[in-house]
C-alpha cells in the first residue's frame, strides 16, 4: 500500500536549518540545505527562525502543488 506524502508529512521531517549572521548589515539569514532556494532573513535569531519555519512551509506547499520532487533529510 502506497502512502501519500502530504504537507504534514514533510513538515514533520527534521530538516536542518542553517543560521548565518550578517556581519555587515546585522541580522541573520536562514536556509534549509535540502530545500534549494528556501531561505529568509530576520533582525534577531528569534525572528529569523520564525521566518524560516514559515518559508519552509510555503516552499513545501509550492513544491507539492507544482509536483517538484522534495528531498528528505538524512536521518543518519
Amino acid at each position: 500500500m502506497m502512502t501519500s506524502k502530504n504537507l504534514a508529512y514533510y513538515l514533520s521531517l527534521p530538516y536542518r536549518m542553517e543560521l548565518i549572521p550578517d556581519m555587515v548589515e546585522g541580522g541573520y539569514t536562514a536556509c534549509f540545505p535540502e530545500l534549494p532556494g528556501c531561505l529568509t532573513c530576520g533582525k534577531t535569531i528569534e525572528d529569523t527562525v520564525a521566518n524560516a519555519l514559515d518559508a519552509k512551509k510555503e516552499w513545501l506547499k509550492a513544491a507539492i502543488e507544482d509536483g517538484i520532487e522534495i528531498e528528505e533529510p538524512c536521518t543518519c
